[in-house]
């Protein structure tokens, strides 16, 4: 589940891990689905420790751990990728039994970084600055959401044929956004999920852009969404807040905070979407709406919050 607003959280919330040292690899015994570890730990463990973490960055909705090249090494990448249930943490996890990887730490302010993961899916892997490239490249993965330009946003996409909420979520295109953002940025942006991409205009993807930064960057203000599962955690192992200013996500059958509308659940891509159709009509030319970029946004939230 996490996207580009809980990789965010988590990574701010571990950058106190730059400038420690990698003393230790642990890896805590787990009877549960291994996780991918690339190269083998063995070799993983002899070409880590006694390296310096130098920054830590985020890469779609991968955490990458940038290590120095002292020593004859290259400047390394530890690039963590959370997929659907991991997590990444400077605190206790929420339990033991999915810990998978783990590193202890010495001369920073942080002790220990771990991993845990509840299915298994996730990954993490020592890449050299070349291979980092060559698998994360922007041949590889698209433009990060908060980086791209809506001109660049709409060269990249606007031939397509897919429907917007479908585009939205590729990677290659588009670096972050995933499924429960994508609802969310639709419905303040107005348009319909199942428009289009080749049939918007220049103004539409004006306005959907301008929605994704703000929904984006609204949720990481938030540190994120925790939903009913209660998986996702920030790296102190605390809640995310965005869920409970959710405008159509996960409300299907609730009526919509801006004009009480019953929101609309539908399958695309065989993945749940949430919509309003008073506010997000299929046929209409998607005018600019009133509080995407406006003090009037702070109206809308509050209305939402009353309403969730």
């Amino acid at each position: 589940m996490p996207e580009l607003p809980e990789v965010e959280t988590m990574r701010r919330g571990i950058s106190g891990v730059v400038g420690g040292r990698i003393k230790q690899v642990v890896r805590p015994r787990c009877r549960l689905r291994p996780i991918s570890i690339e190269p083998e730990p063995s070799r993983f463990r002899r070409r880590i420790v006694g390296r310096t973490i130098t920054g830590v960055d985020r890469l779609g909705k991968r955490l990458v751990l940038r290590l120095d090249g002292k020593d004859g090494h290259s400047p390394d990448a530890i690039v963590i990728e959370p997929r659907m249930t991991g997590l990444v943490l400077v605190a206790d996890p929420p339990d033991r039994e999915h810990l998978r990887f783990g590193f202890e730490l010495t001369g920073g302010s942080v002790p220990e970084v771990w991993f845990w993961d509840r299915r298994g899916l996730g990954s993490v892997r020592l890449l050299t600055v070349a291979e980092l490239e060559s698998r994360f490249g922007l041949d590889r993965v698209g433009p990060d959401a908060l980086q791209i330009s809506s001109d660049e946003m709409m060269t990249r996409m606007a031939a397509s044929r897919r429907e917007i909420k479908v585009a939205l979520l590729d990677q290659r295109a588009l670096a972050g956004v995933g499924n429960l953002y994508a609802s969310e940025i639709l419905h303040l942006a107005g348009v319909h999920p199942h428009r289009r991409c080749d049939e918007m205009k220049p103004a539409d993807w004006q306005q959907v852009h301008a929605a994704m930064r703000e929904v984006l960057q609204e949720a990481i203000r938030y540190e994120g969404s925790t939903l009913a599962d209660g998986t996702y955690r920030n790296a102190l192992n605390n809640a995310g807040n965005y869920q409970h200013h959710h405008r159509v996500y996960d409300r299907a059958d609730q009526p919509c905070g801006v004009c009480g509308t019953i929101i609309v659940r539908v399958v695309q891509a065989q993945r749940s979407t949430f919509f309003c159709p008073r506010c997000q009509p299929l046929r209409r030319l998607s005018p600019p709406r009133k509080g995407v970029l406006s003090g009037e946004r702070k109206t809308t939230s509050a209305s939402l919050s009353n309403r969730a």
